[in-house]
């Protein structure tokens, strides 16, 4: 069935190239919040290697990303931290902002 068919030769390392209004986002997010950390998440079997970002009150947003050396590049190019989830975790701060969310 052509549904699971993979595409080839479609872009970077992840198989796709990231969309210009992801970075966009991504930038904008942490130029807009405080104390904003990056978090490389790796590639799974069902997902490709995403950017977390995690602002000083926990709000967060991820997004899709080539690969970990361009996430990388991303937060120094936004003088911003960045740790590798598989070695750090999620931090403390962002689960909390998600509790406080359920209860809203």
């Amino acid at each position: 069935m052509a549904w699971f068919r993979r595409r080839r030769g479609s872009g970077g390392p992840g198989g796709r190239p990231v969309k210009q209004a992801d970075l966009e986002h991504l930038t904008e997010f942490a130029r807009s919040r405080r104390g904003v950390e990056a978090f490389i998440e790796p590639q799974t079997t069902v997902t490709e290697t995403t950017v977390l970002l995690v602002a000083h009150d926990g709000e967060w947003t991820r997004r899709r990303i080539e690969s970990p050396e361009i996430a990388r590049r991303f937060a120094h190019q936004l003088s911003m931290p960045i740790y590798d989830v598989k070695l750090m975790g999620y931090p403390q701060r962002m689960r909390d902002y998600n509790e406080r969310q359920k209860r809203l």
